[in-house]
């Protein structure tokens, strides 16, 4: 016969000691002040000034005492999303659904890349030159001849690109076109601390950049002019070349931020006259992940003024001790801040290595042919979207005359209805609408960012207009 017992638990009464640090126990911590001759851990931060010290514990709940709790406390907030496996999905803005091939998944999980740290302590495994034929075959899509292990993310490669023309040619001011998502001009201005960031703005007609008017504003002060292509805004911009000739004109230099799935289709920065290429490889086999597994690519001439300024490592092709035997190394290792810590240009940390070598998988198994076909199914898709949704009653196309890819501005001010209107009852649905660019672009009405890639069938764009023509009535 069973008898119920029940058992208070009680909390523990001494401070948590985390799991996993060795120096979170009280006597250990206590043991490493007295060795380094300190009376208590306050000696240690006596140099930060106190307007920056919190003379309070952080607003934290309690910690979970075991590791089951935890996992059930992640999961049920990771059990509150709802992901593009639940809902057809056409928000990009930044974070892409493209398909990602099994082998890139089976490849990034594999031990010797996916728990190396920075790789100098470890035996290698291969990973260099993954990394060497990532870059090669990233170099050969843009045709630039030095192409960086990844920085974090596309973002923070704009931003380092634009830092580069500024130390390169020795100016204080850099002209961004205005076809640029808020998000990422943020990035930009918070890392370009001391170099002005001057905005081109748009032609509302076409969506590229107002040509007459960045002429207006690159001069000798200028030390780059930075253009995506395709924009924020799915235009695919025809005047790289008046733009390129512009800045360098003014003996500023030429920055493309370029989506690398779109290069199948479209001509890379090079060809009309860019100096750096820039971009985010997160479209090339890696999921969205809550936001997307980004990392930023950097491509270059291979001339020493713009590679001694890549903050972060490359890897090349290296003699060893047998004739005639090579092994991949780091190139120029002593520019970065790995080497050099805080004299570095910039500081580059952990990166993002592990999607570049995933980045290099997509790439291998894609080939030139494949990055054709994927891009030209974009484009076709992205046209046909358009028209789709042309015909909805109370929806405008902004820009439709224009080219685009994977993205387009729909407007849904003639209806009466706002984005976040309607974007709800599509959710309601099962859809998900696209990006609100009412507040970033408040020209453009009340328009969001609709977003078709690879993954979008036929059916999927004609329930989108089926859905958005009931939402609308």
């Amino acid at each position: 016969m069973l008898r119920e017992r029940r058992v208070t638990l009680a909390a523990p009464s001494r401070p948590p000691v985390h799991p996993y640090i060795p120096n979170a126990a009280p006597e250990t911590r206590a043991q490493m002040l007295a060795d380094i001759g300190a009376a208590d851990i306050e000696e240690l931060y006596a140099s930060i000034p106190e307007p920056l010290r919190l003379r309070r514990p952080l607003d934290l709940p309690e910690p979970f005492r075991s590791e089951a709790a935890l996992v059930r406390h992640v999961e049920g907030l990771l059990a509150r999303n709802r992901s593009t496996r639940e809902a057809l999905s056409f928000l990009g803005a930044g974070a892409y659904q493209h398909h990602v091939p099994a082998v890139c998944d089976e490849v990034n999980s594999r031990t010797e890349f996916l728990t190396a740290y920075a790789g100098d302590p470890y035996e290698d495994h291969g990973r260099f030159q993954a990394l060497f034929e990532y870059e090669s075959m990233m170099g050969e899509l843009l045709t630039m001849d030095v192409v960086n292990v990844p920085v974090y993310d596309g973002f923070q490669a704009a931003a380092t690109a634009l830092l580069m023309t500024a130390r390169i040619t020795g100016r204080s001011r850099v002209v961004v076109t205005r076809t640029i998502g808020a998000d990422k001009l943020s990035k930009i201005r918070d890392y370009l601390a001391g170099v002005a960031v001057d905005l081109a703005p748009i032609d509302e007609r076409t969506g590229e950049v107002d040509l007459a008017a960045l002429a207006g504003m690159v001069d000798e002060r200028t030390a780059g002019v930075y253009l995506e292509n395709p924009s924020f805004l799915g235009v695919i911009s025809t005047l790289g070349t008046q733009v390129a000739q512009l800045a360098h004109d003014a003996g500023a230099l030429f920055v493309v931020g370029a989506d690398p799935i779109s290069l199948g289709v479209l001509e890379p920065p090079l060809a009309y006259g860019a100096d750096i290429a820039c971009g985010d490889i997160q479209p090339l086999g890696m999921h969205l992940q809550y936001g997307g597994g980004h990392a930023g690519y950097i491509g270059v001439r291979d001339d020493p003024r713009f590679v001694m300024e890549l903050p972060s490592r490359l890897f090349g092709l290296a003699p060893t001790s047998v004739e005639g035997e090579y092994g991949f190394g780091d190139v120029a290792y002593e520019r970065t801040s790995f080497a050099v810590r805080e004299e570095g240009k910039e500081w580059v940390g952990t990166a993002a290595a592990l999607w570049g070598i995933t980045a290099g998988v997509y790439l291998a198994l894609m080939g030139p042919e494949g990055m054709t076909e994927v891009g030209e199914g974009i484009m076709a898709r992205t046209r046909y979207a358009m028209e789709r949704l042309a015909g909805v009653p109370g929806i405008r196309i902004g820009h439709r005359a224009s080219h685009h890819f994977r993205e387009f501005v729909v407007d849904v001010g003639p209806s009466g209805k706002t984005v976040p209107q309607v974007n709800a009852a599509l959710l309601d649905r099962g859809v998900f609408g696209g990006f609100d660019l009412s507040s970033d672009f408040p020209e453009l009405g009340r328009a969001a960012l609709y977003c078709v890639t690879e993954i979008h069938t036929q059916d999927d764009i004609d329930r989108l207009a089926v859905e958005l023509t009931e939402v609308l009535r």
